[in-house]
């Protein structure tokens, strides 16, 4: 008899103190969710955990049902009413009968009136289905809860951050699964959670202490010791009980020690955290001195084989985390020091799009560039830029990935525009979107005529994920404290439902 498998997708990084709505048509990067067929196109073929379970289903020629895929750019809290048109189509599915349910989830989802969304989906699964075999992969950005982990068969989690193993992730949870199911492993979890918050800032491998706990976690799962070993930083501008660092592993209960073997490793790997959680503070940096530093090493030239841009990294206003991607503080500061050849992308400002269309390609325009919009959760107002430039470039904004991060995957920036600013000083192109959109991919620039490798310096608004598709071109990369809701600086943050201690400079 032909199994029948549910496969889904919800997602989304829930900034608390983001300003930015959550409606239904938010998801789908700005086209809405997908449901039934559409949804299995949307991501089938793509480096994402849902097209690893769909390639999982297909080779064991089961039934696929992919009731909804949805995934927004972090944001604020969803309403309940968003929540509930994403979720109940995902009920129906499994009230109507399956053999397993493999979920694609993010792990930082707050809806208006609850701030565990992945637990409370987990637990109206279980009570539709209580024992049907439940595998989910998480982004590297959860917030864990306990009933999360309960109502899961199977856990894992991205171990890259950007986040460039999001297929193997999934399928690893879904090859978990599935030899569960015909009886070659019995998975058993072992789980912790540590009452810290480190800064996002100093979550990547390289940066801080996670490096050296993905060692652990990789060399137990090659040695056979565990199925599989997640370390999850947490999402720190998540106001939740749940915002902290968490540890999940599977481990085989068939085996001799299997569930020894798998709380040994859980703990090796919660010790590290917990003795060099001080390599998760970030250090802050004046922002003018971040840019002059950044001229010096962009107009010294480069050394002999030395190619490449210099990147500056606007992380305080990071769409990916929740940023407006409308503030126009670190782009004013590279204005004012006369920058030359720099490539900027993107800002945010739908208006400013409008205006250089009804301008048209080649013409002069006049702008109130970005600083729209307000941050009462931090006290900042939008300040906007006056700026005047001429319209080089004009695109519907429809892109593909080709990087290593979503490769395949089409997005959406809404209609764009860049902006081509010229002075005595420098001159700078700019990147405007109708969409918010994080730069990891150079077809950023590239889908409107700029080329990257070829500028002097870059400007991104970005925190991490940049760095998977430009960090290879990168000849130097600079980080910019500037304003916004994702501010590294945790001390910015007015936290009510937090419980753990927040790791600040």
């Amino acid at each position: 008899m032909t199994q029948r498998f549910v496969i889904a997708l919800i997602k989304h990084e829930t900034n608390t103190f983001s300003p930015i709505p959550t409606p239904l048509e938010k998801f789908g990067h700005g086209q809405g969710p997908a449901f039934g067929r559409a949804a299995r196109d949307a991501f089938e073929g793509s480096a994402t955990p849902m097209a690893a379970f769909i390639d999982i289903a297909k080779r064991e020629g089961a039934e696929i049902i992919t009731p909804v895929a949805a995934e927004s750019w972090p944001s604020a809290a969803c309403t309940r009413a968003t929540f509930e048109q994403l979720v109940r189509p995902l009920e129906d599915a499994v009230r109507q009968g399956c053999d397993a349910v493999f979920l694609d989830l993010h792990g930082a989802m707050v809806v208006d009136d609850c701030l565990d969304a992945e637990g409370e989906i987990l637990r109206r699964l279980r009570r539709i289905h209580a024992t049907v075999p439940i595998a989910v992969t998480f982004d590297y950005h959860t917030n864990l809860s306990p009933e999360t982990v309960q109502c899961a068969t199977v856990i894992t989690g991205y171990k890259t951050y950007p986040h460039v193993d999001m297929y193997q992730a999934g399928q690893l949870a879904g090859e978990i699964l599935v030899n569960a199911m015909k009886g070659r492993v019995k998975p058993v979890m072992k789980w912790g959670w540590l009452p810290i918050v480190p800064s996002i800032m100093r979550h990547a491998p390289e940066d801080g202490p996670a490096g050296a706990i993905l060692i652990v976690a990789r060399a137990a799962e090659q040695r056979g010791d565990v199925l599989a070993a997640t370390l999850l930083p947490a999402f720190a501008h998540a106001d939740t009980p749940f915002t902290g660092v968490s540890v999940v592993v599977v481990g085989d209960a068939m085996k001799p020690n299997g569930e020894a073997n798998a709380a040994q490793v859980c703990d090796a790997m919660l010790r590290i955290a917990h003795d060099g959680k001080v390599g998760f503070s970030y250090q802050r940096t004046v922002l003018a001195e971040s840019v002059a530093r950044a001229k010096v090493l962009g107009d010294a030239g480069a050394k002999p084989g030395d190619v490449g841009p210099v990147l500056l990294i606007d992380h305080c206003d990071n769409c990916g985390s929740g940023g407006t991607q409308d503030v126009m503080m670190v782009v004013e500061e590279i204005l004012r020091q006369g920058l030359d050849d720099v490539a900027i992308a993107p800002i945010r400002d739908p208006d400013a799009v409008r205006k250089m269309i009804a301008a048209g390609i080649g013409n002069n325009v006049t702008l109130q560039l970005g600083g729209n919009t307000a941050m009462p959760s931090i006290g900042l107002n939008g300040r906007p830029l006056a700026i005047s430039g001429k319209v080089r470039t004009i695109t519907d904004g429809e892109i593909v990935f080709r990087g290593p991060m979503y490769t395949g995957l089409k997005s959406h920036l809404g209609p764009t525009a860049v902006l081509e600013v010229s002075g005595t000083r420098g001159r700078t192109e700019i990147v405007v979107t109708s969409l918010h959109h994080e730069p990891f991919d150079l077809v950023i620039f590239r889908h409107c005529g700029i080329e990257p490798t070829k500028k002097r310096f870059i400007m991104l608004k970005s925190r991490i994920h940049y760095r998977a598709g430009f960090k290879p071109i990168a000849r130097h990369i600079v980080d910019c404290q500037g304003e916004g809701v994702t501010s590294a600086d945790l001390s910015a943050y007015r936290y009510r439902h937090v419980k753990a201690d927040l790791l600040i400079a």
